[in-house]
């Protein structure tokens, strides 16, 4: 089985000045990591990557170079899973709506999107829809959020929910 990281809308340094160790220690339990964009600082990456391998797409507060690194849209492959990921912005309609317009024209098992900060985990047509939250900048949500996607035999997903104020057992 593979443990994915799955985060988004992270705005550092814009919104926080770095990840909530909480996370950071989260994350050293994945094999990959993935973000859905709205990192606003390449070096975001760069410290994700220490901690395990990153596939990620940039989101529309991102900077030209995160955008031509890392492009809008991706599609992976896990096992015989196709998982798409999208940051979800745009203009008309719900994120949700215009992440599933993303890959309209192709077979996925389930889309990654973000933008929006608020926490989603829902089957449209047999399509698993997820979207982390943030875990840097939660806006009106009650807590701050970050996801988990486990990929076997089956593909799951689960949110991790925390106040921001969390402390090792």
């Amino acid at each position: 089985m593979m443990l994915f990281g799955v985060i988004s809308d992270t705005h550092i340094p814009r919104r926080r000045k770095d990840f909530p160790r909480f996370v950071l220690d989260y994350l050293q339990k994945v094999d990959v990591i993935l973000h859905i964009g709205d990192w606003q600082d390449l070096s975001v990456y760069k410290e994700l990557e220490e901690i395990a391998p990153v596939i990620g797409v940039a989101g529309n507060v991102d900077s030209e170079e995160i955008v031509t690194y890392l492009g809008y849209k991706k599609m992976i492959y896990i096992n015989e899973y196709k998982i798409g990921i999208v940051h979800g912005h745009g203009t008309g309609k719900t994120t949700e709506k215009r992440a599933l317009e993303a890959f309209e024209t192709e077979e996925v098992d389930c889309i990654i999107f973000g933008h929006s900060h608020i926490p989603v985990k829902k089957y449209s047509d047999n399509i698993l829809l997820f979207n982390p939250g943030s875990p840097t900048d939660k806006r009106r949500q009650k807590m701050y959020s970050f996801g988990v996607l486990k990929v076997g035999e089956e593909l799951t997903a689960e949110h991790i929910f925390f106040s921001g104020v969390v402390t090792q057992e």
